[in-house]
Order: structure tokens, then sequence, then C-alpha cells
């Protein structure tokens, strides 16, 4: 009989994968899910070490989301948000805009459809107001913004952009203030200070038409989970105040409570004009996210004139059934002080770690909230791929970023999960390495 996964190699174009390798590293299929367990078809458990792609905060299958969604489901699935409202988006859209300090959330359904519209946004406030010459952005060396074509000009990843280098205007790049980059005897926040004159400078040089500066605030994800000084925001919102340029914080990975605070650029008490919000949105249940913005911007698109308006769309816009999901997912964080209880389970996983820390192949740790990363020496492209398929027989989920190892699990691990991720992931490191 053809089995589950055989089906898929044959009928399923999978995401971030060369399909030819499935050939000989053959799928996972997941029949079921709990906690912070994945259960596959034949009933083996596997933590999931990442969050399923990091969307997913407080177990899979939580009760209290699962309701919400099940009694959503009875009443309002769906309907157009074009000339209709409905209570879940109105009431997710005020708890976002008191969380963020931001208003008037605009919706999508996927984190790079986030991106294009925070550009799309930007670009299109300053022609409003009368400066259409600002349409240009400015990202950070190694940030990752989407792979859409719009998100495209703003990620500087090779592999995920130079096949589409036709079909898209690539942004400005200033060096990243990765911590890892800080010259011998200085300090994170020293090189943050320093990454952050270049920006300066070339602001000085190209703010007329610089409509928007974009970054991962605290952690640039697909870039190796490379983690930079609080420091670097504080510059970085001085600077867009001084050169009129927007400032968008990409808090797709790394809001609600990942870095441990509930919004990253909240360690550098500053504002965003812009934020992309989605993955924990609805705590690893339904595709959704959001972008709020200022009132400044919001106010260049109210005219009487259609064509000044923002006139993006998506069919799924606002989609009663998402907004349900995640207004449980903050319903869920209201429940129980889930920072104060990340910061034990960090504690725990920190020290349970260390061996991994200390390890020889291991050139650089880094933790920062519910994330930890441990960049690996080896120069065996095949290390990643190695690594998650040691691990999976080992029951754990982890997907390695080139050479480094990292955790971004749900904030549900109790002793014997937290025992067994960093166990079993030492093992497969030295079974790897």
């Amino acid at each position: 009989m053809t089995t589950l996964t055989e089906r898929s190699r044959r009928a399923v174009w999978h995401p971030c994968s060369q399909m030819k390798q499935l050939e000989t590293q053959p799928l996972l299929g997941i029949a079921r899910a709990e906690g912070p367990w994945l259960i596959d078809t034949g009933g083996k458990r596997y933590l999931d070490g990442i969050s399923s792609w990091w969307v997913n905060l407080f177990g899979h299958n939580h009760p209290h989301i699962v309701a919400a969604m099940t009694e959503q489901l009875g009443r309002l699935s769906h309907v157009m948000l074009a000339g209709c409202t409905h209570e879940p988006v109105v009431e997710l859209s005020e708890r976002l805009g008191v969380l963020t300090g931001l208003g008037h959330a605009f919706y999508a359904s996927d984190g790079a459809s986030a991106t294009e519209i925070a550009l799309k946004m930007s670009a299109h406030s300053w022609r409003n107001h009368g400066r259409p010459g600002k349409h240009r952005f400015i990202g950070l060396e190694h940030g990752y913004h989407g792979e859409t074509v719009g998100a495209l000009s703003v990620t500087d990843i090779p592999i995920f952009r130079e096949a589409y280098g036709p079909l898209v205007r690539v942004s400005a790049t200033v060096p990243s203030p990765d911590a890892r980059g800080a010259a011998p005897g200085e300090s994170a926040a020293d090189h943050a200070r320093r990454c952050a004159a270049v920006l300066g400078a070339y602001l000085d040089q190209h703010h007329a038409e610089v409509a928007a500066f974009i970054v991962e605030p605290l952690v640039q994800c697909a870039a190796g989970m490379a983690m930079h000084d609080a420091e670097y925001l504080r510059q970085v919102r001085a600077l867009c105040d001084r050169y009129e340029v927007h400032l968008v914080v990409d808090e797709i990975a790394v809001g609600f409570g990942r870095t441990g605070t509930m919004f990253a650029h909240q360690q550098a008490g500053i504002r965003p004009d812009l934020i992309c919000l989605s993955k924990g949105l609805t705590g690893g249940t339904l595709a959704l996210s959001a972008v709020l913005c200022t009132d400044a911007i919001y106010d260049a698109f109210y005219d009487d004139r259609t064509a000044r308006g923002f006139l993006h769309s998506h069919s799924y816009t606002g989609n009663p059934l998402a907004c349900r999901a995640a207004l449980a997912t903050l319903e869920v964080f209201g429940q129980r002080d889930w920072l104060a209880h990340n910061r034990t389970t960090a504690a725990r996983l920190s020290a349970l770690s260390e061996p991994i820390a200390q390890h020889p192949r291991v050139t650089a740790s880094r933790q920062l909230g519910m994330i930890w990363a441990f960049d690996v020496a080896t120069d065996d492209p095949t290390f990643a791929q190695r690594y998650h398929a040691a691990a999976l027989e080992r029951g754990l989920m982890l997907r390695p970023i080139g050479s480094t190892l990292y955790f971004m699990p749900p904030y549900v691990l109790d002793d014997e999960a937290t025992a067994w991720l960093a166990s079993n992931a030492l093992a497969a490191l030295e079974a790897t390495a």
C-alpha cells in the first residue's frame, strides 16, 4: 500500500525543500499533535523544538483556542471585509492597538504579505503627502522578511533571492548589528552604535528617496538567530525621526513573547511607525497576519478620492475564524503571567543546554527569551540535513539554519520535555559532528 509520505512526495510541492532529496530523506508523516509533541502515523512522538516554524506558542491543540475556533466556526466562518465587518476583527484590532500603541490594523494571511503591505503603505503614504520621490527602502545585511517579490527586495539572503533577480528591485542594505560581528574588546552596544552610524551616513546622503527602514528587532532569525543589542533600535529610531523615514519593525517571528517581552522592540523603549505581525498571532492554528501603523500614516490615506485610499486587498482579509483564533491566543496570555513563566523555563533550559554551549564544536552560544542558538564549527554543507535526521531518530524536531543549531520551543515545556530537548539535542550533535 502506498504510504502517506510517498503520496505526498508525488502530489505535494513542499516548501523550502529540494524535492529530489526527499527520495533519500523521507518526509515525516504527522497524524496528530498535543502540547509540545507531534505524533507520526506510526505513533512515535517528537518534541516540536522549533514550534513548527515558530508559530506555536502554547502547544498544539490548546483547548481554549480550539474551543473558541469551534464556536466561531458554527457562527461565522468568513465574510468579505470590503464593505462588511464582524465582531472578531473589530475586537482583535482593538486589542492589538492597545498592545502595540498603533492603530487601524490591516490584515492578510502570512508574514510576507504583511511585509508587502507595510512597504506599500509607507511609500504610498509619502506619495499622498506630495513626496513621491520617497519610494525606496533599506534593510539589514542578511535580513529576511519573506519571499514574495516585494518582500524579497528587502531580503538579503542570496539563496532565496538570486533566482528571481530580474523580478526584484533590490533595496539598499546596511551592516547587521549582529553581536557576533563586534570587534575584539567591543561591546554589543558599541557595535550596535557603530552599525547605526553607517545607516546614519547613508540616510544623510539618500534620505530624500528613502521611504522606510525595515528591521527584525533584536533577532534576525533566518540569518542564523543573529542577535543584537537594543541600543541599535534606539539609534535607528532617532535616525528615522531625524531624516523623516518610517521605521518598520518585523515582529513576525519575534513577537508575542519570544524575546522575553510581548514585542521585541519594547526592550528598546521605542515605538515604530509600522509593525508586522504573524506566526504566533493565532497560536499556531490558522494563517493570519496584521500590519498596524501610526495615525500619521493612516491619515495620509483618509480622503474623498478613492485613488488616495490604500486599495491593497486579499480575499480572506480579516477572516473571522482566524481572528477568533488570535483573540483566543491573547486570552491565553491573560490566563497567567506567561512572560514570567518563560523566564523560569528559559533558565532551566539554558542550564540543561550548557553541555551544548561547552561542546568543542560549538563556537558561539546565545539566548534571548525563548530563543537559543549555537554555531557549530563545520565545513560540511550537509550538516543541517544530517542533524535534522539525527534529531528525528531521537524523537526531536529541529531544523538547523546552515551550521546554526537553534531552539524556539512552545511555552508549555514541562520539566520532562525540557530535559528531553536538551539531552537529545546534545546526542544528535555528538552523532552528527
